[in-house]
Formats: structure tokens, sequence, C-alpha cells
């Protein structure tokens, strides 16, 4: 956004007419003098929504239903409820904010057609050119962080899937209170950004998919699944050739380094269902392992982020950078398809494992749910089923086949297949081209990452891929997610983020090497757009829709993915 833009919106929210009570008037009198007897609501909502910055911006939005004295006692009287009540009747208390935000009208990003591609791609020393910036870039930074960072920021307006029905859905599936306050809250203030000029500062437009990281507010910190994917990375960056003999030297030492705070640091004891216990990867490590800042160290328990427990994908993708870097962990020999049949909704029998259904437009059939319950039990997010968490979980079975002997056991070789059948269920119906069939990915993500799989499924010996898929799904699915990323995602307007994404499906799927040259040329024309920060810019790689959207990525995660994208694609153009 140009600042005379950014200048014009801030006039606009800062002196806009008011047309009824504000987020201020209706919550003031309730929340910010700590009465009341859940004391997290009152904090939450000073330090999320009534602090100094936010304040000027949403002081005259107003909404003009509130000027009916019965709405405006209704949506007060729910807060009140949440605030004092023992046991909140959730339902209830968000059914007042659930109508309101029925009358927010959000959308998907919808790129233009692009312009004329080039006819030939660029020269393989702009590649390669690329390539060096952005190994260099993330050993840079590893250099200088003693690790690779990743960053959060909140966009306050949500997602465009998060509806009155939704908000719903979230309200009652979360377990944790303080997640439950903050889900509330936060789609409350998003009702008052979304229809006043303030969304114009919050939510401008961008260009692509993949949503520019630009907000000011941005939360450094590492987990094990960011450190698997850098792994990944520097390992492609020392296997295209490119890397000096310094740089690879330094990409291994990194490379154990991320490998161990993956199997180490972020290791958690949990147990199955049948009580077995098992070692799994944790979202966020405890303290200080995160590398979170002070200042987001201070507020994070107000904001309700104080427990994290491990999860399904965390898991998957720290024991596949661990097998591809080539460690001997015992933690590795742990038959993970015995402790995710624990995990794994099977219709009629534990759909109910899915709590925050917010994506139930797809058949849950087969896939397995995001988050385990920790050694006490706890669940604070509830729990929800991504189709790309369930793409890592293939994945990283298939690297370990021989290692967990899948083939030689029913009930492993069974989840596998189980998996299989509802990726292909989600290809046939198209759902995997609709963003809201994902809760932490969009489909863009979703096609690079089943083209990583689907590489490493063709790997097998043909025995093995007929035994797990006896019915050719993965050839089914290869077809539409290559027409999608073929025919609708590169023939419209990309950022480099979706270009690098769009080039990791394209060369793992076997596309004519046609097909690379406009991502290609995107990724080539904006090198250098990251100035100081990096070759480019942060984007969207992964996100949360509750309590409201929060972006994850770094303009270290966007080299990452261009480093992968064109190592794999210069092997296809030089063979």
């Amino acid at each position: 956004m140009a600042f005379h833009d950014m200048a014009g919106a801030a006039c606009r929210a800062l002196t806009a007419r008011k047309d009824g009570p504000s987020l201020y008037d209706v919550c003031d009198p309730l929340l910010l003098n700590g009465a009341g007897g859940d004391q997290h609501l009152g904090k939450f909502y000073r330090t999320a929504l009534a602090n100094p910055a936010l304040r000027p911006l949403l002081r005259r939005a107003g909404l003009a239903e509130l000027n009916d004295a019965s709405r405006l006692g209704a949506l007060r009287q729910a807060l009140v409820r949440a605030r004092d009540d023992e046991t909140p009747d959730w339902p209830a208390i968000g059914q007042p904010v659930a109508g309101l935000l029925d009358t927010v009208r959000l959308q998907h990003p919808r790129p233009k057609p692009s312009v004329q591609p080039e006819a030939a791609a660029p020269k393989p020393a702009d590649i390669e050119r690329v390539i060096r910036a952005c190994g260099a870039h993330l050993l840079r930074s590893y250099r200088n962080n003693g690790f690779i960072p990743a960053y959060a920021a909140f966009n306050l307006i949500g997602d465009p899937d998060m509806r009155g029905r939704e908000f719903l859905m979230a309200l009652t599936g979360l377990n944790a209170r303080r997640y439950k306050n903050s889900t509330l809250l936060f789609n409350l203030a998003r009702i008052f950004i979304a229809r006043s000029p303030a969304r114009e500062l919050i939510n401008p437009p961008w260009k692509g998919i993949a949503e520019p990281m630009w907000q000011p507010m941005q939360i450094r910190h590492r987990s094990a699944y960011y450190d698997a994917f850098y792994i990944e990375a520097l390992l492609g960056f020392i296997e295209s050739g490119l890397a000096s003999a310094e740089e690879t030297h330094a990409a291994k030492r990194a490379i154990a380094a991320m490998a161990d705070f993956c199997l180490g640091a972020s290791r958690e004891q949990v147990r199955g269902v049948d009580g077995a216990s098992f070692d799994v990867v944790t979202a966020i490590a405890p303290h200080p392992h995160p590398r979170f800042s002070r200042f987001f160290t201070e507020i994070k328990e107000k904001l309700g982020f104080g427990l994290y427990v491990p999860d399904c994908d965390t898991t998957a993708c720290a024991f596949s950078a661990a097998t591809q870097a080539g460690l001997h962990d015992p933690i590795l020999d742990q038959p993970l398809p015995d402790f995710y049949r624990g995990y794994q909704v099977k219709a009629g029998a534990n759909a109910p494992k899915v709590t925050v259904p917010i994506n139930d437009n797809i058949d849950y059939d087969g896939g397995i749910v995001t988050w385990i319950d920790n050694i006490n039990g706890d669940r604070p997010y509830g729990n929800d089923l991504d189709p790309t968490l369930n793409l890592d979980v293939l994945e990283v079975s298939f690297r370990n086949l021989a290692r967990w002997k899948i083939l030689e056991t029913p009930q492993r070789l069974d989840l596998l297949r189980g998996i299989v059948r509802f990726q292909r269920n989600l290809a046939a119906s198209g759902a995997f081209a609709n963003p809201r069939s994902h809760i932490y990915y969009l489909p863009e993500l979703y096609s690079a990452y089943f083209g990583r799989c689907y590489a490493v499924f063709m790997a097998l010996s043909p025995d093995a891929r007929a035994t797990i898929d006896p019915d050719g799904a993965f050839e089914f699915i290869r077809e539409r997610v290559l027409a999608y990323v073929r025919d609708d995602l590169i023939a419209h307007e990309m950022n480099p983020f979706d270009a690098a994404l769009a080039l990791i499906a394209l060369g793992h799927l076997g596309a004519e090497v046609s097909t690379f040259t406009a991502p290609l040329h995107c990724i080539v024309r904006h090198l250098g757009e990251g100035g100081r920060h990096g070759p480019f810019k942060a984007y969207e790689w992964n996100k949360m829709k509750t309590p409201t959207r929060i972006l994850v990525g770094g303009p270290e995660a966007t080299s990452a993915f261009v480093l992968m994208g064109l190592s794999l694609v210069s092997r296809f153009r030089s063979s």
C-alpha cells in the first residue's frame, strides 16, 4: 500500500461519520474497568482492542443496527454473561454477534488474468542468481539469529470463511475459555472494522493469492514446523550445486542443529488411544525455545495463547525432515501410523473428533485431525481437520515405509488407504481448489504439498504403489491438481510466493517445461522487493482462522519456498 493511499485511508477512518454505537461504546462500560468474574475477558479487550493504536481508528466506526436499544441490550447482555457466568452458554452468547457478523461482506482474492506470457523462460544465469540469493539469505538469517525465524501477524478483519455459522462452531468447539474469549471479541471487532473506512487500512488489496504480511505487528518466533521446511530448503540449496564450499558447510551445520531442535527441544511425550506412550513434536516448544520477543512474551498470556499442544502436522514434517537429513534418532523408529490411527475419522464412528468443523463442506472420512492431546489431556483448540496436513502424514509414511513395516502391517496400511481415499474424494468434488475446504492453508499450498507427496510416492516400487493405491487415486488427483495450477493459478496474476508454489507443484507433477515460464518470470522480476529484509517480501504461508485471521510467514519463508521451487525445476530444465 503506497504511503499516500495509507494516509488517505487513515484520514477517512479518523473523520468518518459515526452511524451508531462503536465497539468502545458497547464494551467500555463492561470490560474496561476489570469488573466481573472472568478477568481474562477484560484483560484481552484492553490489550488487543482498546489499545491506543486501534482506538483512534475505530472510535467513529459505528453500527446503525445498534441504535435499536433492544439489539444493543442483547449484545451487552451476551458480553456480561461471557464475563460473569461460571459455565457460559456459548451458543446463546454468540448469537447476537453471529447475526451482525453475517452483515459483513468479505471475499477471497480474485487475481486478474495475467497478461500475455513471455515466450521464453528467463536465462539460467538469472535463475541461478535467485537461488544463490535465497540460499545466502537463509544462511545469513541463521547466523544472525541462531535460528531461521518465522513471523505471525494479526489481520483483524478476519477470514472470509468465518461467518456467523462458522463463528458459532468455533465458539462452541474450542475448549479453552480464554480462546473462546478471544474468538468472541475478535469477531465482534471484525464487524466494526469491515463496515467502516478502517477496513481499507487494515485489509488493503494485494496482487496474487498469498497475502502479503505488511502489518506492523509481526511476532518473530521459532517452531519445529518451520525448521522442518527450512531443512528441506537448505538440502535443496546443497543439491543445486550452487552453494559454495563455505555455504555448504554452513548449511549442513544449520540442518543438523535444526533437526536437533525438532527432535530434541520440541519433543513431547503423549499417550495414544490405547494408552501406549509416544514421543511427538509440539507446535511451540517450552520457553525459551520459541524465541518470542520480550514484548510478546509479556502479552501472549493476556491474549489467551498460554497453552500450546502437539499437532499431527508438526510431528509428520519434523520426522520427514529428520529422515531426509539422514538422522538415526530412536524417535524415528516409532511407527507413527499406529499413533495416528487414534486421530483418524471414520464415517459414523468417530466423526465427533472434529469439534470445529468450519470446513464441513468436505467429507472427513479417512482424514487425520490436527491437534494431539497433551499428557494432561488438554486440547485448547478443540480439533479440526485440514487436507494439507493429511498430505504430510502420507509423505512421512512413504519415506519410512520399510522402517515402519507399513505394507506388512494391515492396520498401518489401512490408515494410509483411508487418507488416500479422503484425498481422492476431495479431488473428485473439486473442493481442494476452494479456500473454504482448508483450515490452515490455501489451495496453492495444497497443490505444492501434493506435488511433494506425489514425488515421494512415485519413488516407491511399483508393487508398493499398487498395494497402497490399487485404484489409481494418486494419478486421478494429479490430473486435477495439475489442471488447477496450469489453468487457474499461473493463468492469473501471481506474487513470488504463489509462483514458487506453482513451480513446486508443476515440477513434482511432471508438467510440461513450458508451464514453468510464467512463474519463473514472476520470481526473477520481483527479486529485490524485500529490500533490507531479504530477496523477497513476507507472504502468507499458513494461517489460523480462529480467533481471527493470523498469518504466518516471513521473508525467510519466501526465500525457502522460492529456493525449493527453483532448485526443483532447474533440474528438469537442464535434463
